[in-house]
């Protein structure tokens, strides 16, 4: 089967307020992505955050570089959930996958802190290519959440 499903999952040391604000904002999103790549929305869409975008409304044509600069994919993304401090979904197609499925989960902890998971599925358009794509794509979100955990703390 090509379509392959993970789920990563972190504990951050800050109110679930203070964390929705940081992962729906995409200049916070480039943060967790960066070194190793970033992402450009559509000029409509800069300046804004996931919350702003419309749900079943496509973002349009989001470029994903390499490094920062150098394009490696683009990404035709649609949010299908929403609901602010609790979670939401993208689904899209991208120029490597044939379906990209995200959803981020926040949920507060009793002494303060929050968990953050991440769940991902995708199935790239070459098929073969799911199990090589695999391990990347987990190194990531391991990427992602260190990052995360280095800007609020554990």
């Amino acid at each position: 089967m090509a379509f392959r499903t993970f789920q990563q999952t972190s504990v951050v040391a800050a109110g679930t307020d203070m964390v929705w604000e940081r992962i729906t904002d995409f200049a916070g999103i480039n943060e967790e992505l960066m070194p190793l790549m970033r992402m450009r929305v559509p000029r409509a869409h800069r300046g804004t955050t996931v919350a702003n975008v419309p749900v079943g409304a496509s973002l349009g044509r989001v470029w994903i570089f390499y490094l920062g600069f150098l394009p490696l994919d683009y990404d035709r993304l649609t949010l299908t959930e929403l609901e602010p401090g609790s979670h939401f979904q993208e689904v899209s197609t991208m120029l490597s996958m044939r379906r990209w499925e995200h959803r981020r989960e926040l949920r507060r902890l009793d002494d303060g802190r929050t968990e953050v998971t991440d769940t991902i599925g995708f199935e790239p358009r070459i098929r073969f290519l799911a199990g090589l794509l695999e391990p990347v794509v987990r190194h990531l979100f391991a990427h992602r959440h260190r990052r995360l955990v280095r800007h609020f703390g554990g």
